[in-house]
């Protein structure tokens, strides 16, 4: 199987429609990818805090319109990172968009760990309640968003309903990128499966991006890693190994303690 992590810069100087326009070629050069992955709100900027109103739209908005064309062009699996969404009711959350090959929205993640604590995303955006897969040919999904990669038992309902890859799009801020290593292997060591981490690179809103892209197998190795800078990241690897590391080491079937995961769908 081969992915491809596209490291979007975001540029407070480019706009958000030139910005749809520019990653939306970039999906469409990725032809011969199985799986292409895109950044947490990578058309305003994670920390952007004062664009999110502005920027929200629809889950059929201009993003999937952008993102659906591209899709189909490259005839790609896409995880196309998430958007400011506003439903129907005028709420705002941090939303995942999956589509197939064939430009068709498949699955929303709505993040459920917001980040800020008392302020940013935290007091402008709702928590998503729900853990989210979904089956590809080869492999199933589990999708988290950035701030979910610390929580742990998030990953565990995951693993519990099937995933076998974890795909996990950030806007991670340099000054934790330590953090961001670390946790990345961690979730794929102790659910022994694949990660596939995409952060955003430059500058937005002051702070500055961790970039640093990652690719984690279920042994906790590092297939690869990105720099600093805006990059595309292709690894091929072997969804197979998921199942054979469960079974040379059986660790999962020593769980002796759990929470009762939220609902699935």
């Amino acid at each position: 199987m081969r992915a491809s992590l596209l490291q979007i810069a975001v540029d407070p100087d480019e706009s958000v429609d030139s910005r749809r326009r520019r990653v939306a070629s970039l999906v469409r050069r990725q032809q011969g990818a199985d799986l292409v992955v895109l950044p947490e709100l990578w058309p305003v900027g994670a920390f952007a805090y004062d664009s999110f109103a502005d920027e929200a739209e629809a889950l059929d908005g201009p993003t999937f319109d952008a993102m659906s064309g591209a899709a189909r062009d490259a005839g790609v699996w896409l995880h196309a990172g998430s958007l400011v969404e506003r439903d129907p009711e005028g709420r705002l959350f941090n939303t995942s968009l999956v589509l197939s090959p064939a430009g068709e929205l498949v699955r929303t993640y709505r993040k459920i760990h917001r980040f800020g604590f008392d302020r940013g995303e935290a007091t402008l955006m709702n928590a998503g309640a729900e853990l989210v897969t979904v089956r590809l040919p080869e492999v199933t999904l589990g999708l988290a968003t950035c701030y979910d990669l610390r929580f742990p038992e998030l990953f565990r309902g995951l693993i519990d309903a099937g995933a076998e890859l974890l795909v996990v799009p950030a806007g991670w801020p340099a000054r934790r990128r330590a953090h961001w290593t670390l946790l990345a292997q961690a979730r794929a060591v102790e659910n022994q499966a694949y990660v596939l981490a995409c952060s955003t690179a430059g500058t937005h809103a002051g702070v500055e991006q961790s970039g640093h892209s990652i690719v984690v197998d279920p042994w906790g190795e590092v297939l690869a890693e990105a720099g600093t800078d805006e990059e595309v990241l292709t690894v091929e690897f072997d969804p197979g190994k998921v199942a054979a590391t469960r079974e040379q080491f059986p660790a999962l079937k020593d769980r002796l303690l759990g929470l009762a995961p939220p609902p699935l769908r």
